[in-house]
C-alpha cells in the first residue's frame, strides 16, 4: 500500500513528506496541496506546500554535495544506482498504485511504467561507466601550421545542481530518466515533481533514499508551481534544468540563465498512411497511438493524414477497432480512462464542439461523464478547425483526408510542433523522401510514434523542445568538457 510499510515514513498523518537533506520533512508553511484523483474527482492524496527558503535550502546543500559526489569513483555511482533500480522494481506495486489513483493510468499500464524505470537507471549505470570513463587525445600538428607540440587531454565533468521537471503522465519514468543520467554524471539533483504524480515520485525517490545515496545529493520538493515554479527555475544555485511538459517549458526557458536546459513540450504527431499502406497494419496502430492512456502522450497520434482513396476502408478499420475499446476505472485495466484534470477535459470538449460546429464527422456520439471523455474519432476534419492544429492530450483523433503526399507534409510542418511523424508505406524509397522532408525530431515508418525505448535519441523542433533525451544524450548533456593541453618545450613525435 502507498505510504506504507517500506514507505511509512515518508508521511505524516494524510499529508506526504517532502525530501531534503538525506530524509522526509514536514514544510514549516503548515499547508499542503491536495491531489485530486482523476476518476473520482475527490482529494486522494495531499503533500507539502513547501517555502521558497525551503527550496532555497535544498539547492544550497545540493551544491555542497556535488562537490563530493562529483569525486565518487565512477564505479560507486552505477553500483548506487543498479541497487536504486532493484529497489524500484521490488516495490512496483505500491508505487504503481499510486500512478492508477494519481494520473488514472490503468493498472498494467502503472506496472510496466515502475519496472522500465528500473530498467532505465540500470542501463544508464552502464551507460555512463562506458562514456564517462573515456577521454579524447589530440595533438597540435594535425592542424595546419602547428608542429607537435602541444598534447590536449579532454574528459566530461559534471554541470553542478540540475533541476529536473517531469510531466503528470509519466511522473516516475520521466523523473528518472533526467535523475540517473544526472547522478551517473557526477550531478545533484533537485526535483520538482508535478502536482498530479507526485505521491508515485515520493516514492520512487524512497528508493533511491534506500539504496544509500549520500544526504543532500537528492532533493525532491513538492508544492505549487505558481509559489516555487519560478524560483526554482530562476535560482542561480541552478547549473541545468531539464523540463519535460507544455508551454510552460517556453516560460522557463525565456527566464532561465545562461545554462543548458533539455526540454520536450508537446507535440502535434501527425501519421501519414498512402494508398499502398497495409490498412491493418496503419489501423492497428493509429488506434493503439492515438488512444493509449487515453491519448494523453507527447507521441500520441493527434492527426491522421489519410490519402482519399485509402480513407473511407481505413477509417472503417479504425472504427471498428475503437468500438473495442473498453472506457472505465483505471483499476480494471481500461483502456480508456478519466483524464488527468477537470480543465483538461474542458479544453478537450472545447476542440470537439469547436469541430462539431464546423462540419466534422464524428463517428461516434460524444460522451463524457467528469473526467472520462468516451474514445472519439473525427473524420472529414478541415484546417480551419482548432482540433486540425491543438494538441488535445485526450482520447479524441480528427483525420483529415488528402489528394497528395506534398500536402500531407505541408499540414506537418506548418504546425508550430515538430516532436514525431509516423508514415505507413510498402515503398521503402518513398518512406525515406517523407521522413526527410517531415520537420520532426522523429520519424516512425511503419509504427505509431513513440518515445522509447529509452536509449533512443528523442527531441523535438520548433515548439516541441530543445535539445536532445534518451539516455546517451542526456549523460551528455549534463556534462561539459574539460581540457587540459600540455605544452611541450620541442616537438614531439612518436618513434621518431
Amino acid at each position: 500500500m502507498a505510504g506504507s510499510g517500506t514507505f511509512a515514513e515518508i508521511i505524516d498523518g494524510d499529508v506526504f513528506k517532502y525530501y531534503a537533506h538525506g530524509k522526509w520533512n514536514k514544510s514549516s508553511s503548515g499547508k499542503s496541496v491536495p491531489i485530486i484523483n482523476p476518476t473520482t474527482r475527490k482529494t486522494h492524496f495531499k503533500v507539502q506546500a513547501c517555502t521558497q527558503e525551503e527550496v532555497n535550502r535544498a539547492i544550497e546543500s545540493a551544491k555542497t554535495a556535488q562537490k563530493s559526489w562529483a569525486k565518487t569513483p565512477l564505479w560507486k555511482r552505477a553500483e548506487l544506482l543498479h541497487k536504486a533500480a532493484a529497489i524500484l522494481k521490488e516495490h512496483k506495486a505500491p508505487i504503481a498504485e499510486c500512478l492508477v489513483k494519481e494520473i488514472a493510468k490503468p493498472a498494467k499500464d502503472a506496472v510496466t511504467e515502475v519496472v522500465r524505470s528500473g530498467d532505465l537507471v540500470s542501463y544508464c549505470a552502464e551507460e555512463g561507466v562506458r562514456i564517462l570513463g573515456e577521454g579524447k587525445f589530440l595533438v597540435s600538428d594535425s592542424f595546419p601550421g602547428n608542429e607537435r607540440t602541444k598534447y590536449c587531454l579532454t574528459s566530461k565533468i559534471p554541470l553542478g545542481v540540475v533541476l529536473a521537471i517531469p510531466p503528470f503522465n509519466y511522473p516516475v519514468n520521466l523523473a528518472v530518466s533526467k535523475i540517473a543520467p544526472a547522478l551517473i554524471a557526477g550531478n545533484s539533483i533537485v526535483l520538482k515533481p508535478p502536482t498530479q504524480g507526485a505521491v508515485a515520485a515520493l516514492h520512487m525517490v524512497h528508493c533511491f533514499h534506500l539504496a544509500g545515496f549520500p544526504g543532500d545529493l537528492i532533493s525532491c520538493v513538492t508544492g505549487k508551481g505558481s509559489e516555487v515554479g519560478d524560483f526554482l527555475t530562476m535560482h542561480p544555485g541552478v547549473n541545468c534544468i531539464s523540463f519535460t511538459g507544455g508551454d510552460t517549458g517556453i516560460a522557463i526557458s525565456k527566464k532561465a540563465s545562461m545554462i543548458p536546459l533539455q526540454m520536450e513540450l508537446g507535440g502535434k504527431d501527425a501519421c501519414i498512411v498512402l494508398e499502398d499502406a497495409d490498412l491493418d497494419l496503419a489501423a492497428a496502430n493509429i488506434v493503439k497511438g492515438g488512444f493509449s492512456y487515453s491519448g494523453q502522450r507527447c507521441t500520441a497520434v493527434k492527426v491522421a493524414l489519410v490519402m482519399e482513396s485509402v480513407a473511407d476502408t481505413l477509417v472503417k478499420k479504425i472504427n471498428d477497432k475503437v468500438a473495442k475499446l473498453t472506457v472505465g476505472p483505471p483499476e480494471k485495466d481500461c483502456d480508456i480512462t478519466a483524464v488527468v484534470t477537470e480543465s483538461s477535459a474542458n479544453f478537450i470538449e472545447g476542440l470537439v464542439m469547436d469541430a462539431k460546429q464546423k462540419g466534422a464527422t464524428f463517428c461516434q456520439e460524444y460522451k463524457r461523464e467528469g473526467n472520462l471523455i468516451w474514445p472519439l474519432l473525427l473524420d472529414n476534419v478541415r484546417p480551419d478547425m482548432r482540433i486540425a492544429w491543438e494538441e488535445p492530450f485526450g482520447p479524441v483523433l480528427p483525420v483529415i483526408r488528402i489528394n497528395s503526399v506534398e500536402e500531407g507534409i505541408h499540414h506537418c510542418n506548418a504546425s508550430n510542433f515538430g516532436l514525431q511523424g509516423c508514415v505507413f508505406t510498402k515503398d521503402i524509397n518513398k518512406a525515406m523522401l517523407i521522413s526527410d522532408a517531415m520537420e520532426t525530431g522523429t520519424v516512425q515508418i511503419n509504427s505509431a510514434p513513440a518515445r522509447g525505448p529509452d536509449h533512443f535519441p528523442f527531441q523535438g523542433l520548433k515548439d516541441s523542445g530543445i535539445g536532445s533525451q534518451g539516455i546517451t544524450n542526456s549523460i551528455n548533456m549534463m556534462t561539459k568538457i574539460k581540457t587540459t593541453v600540455i605544452n611541450l618545450p620541442a616537438p614531439s613525435y612518436t618513434m621518431g
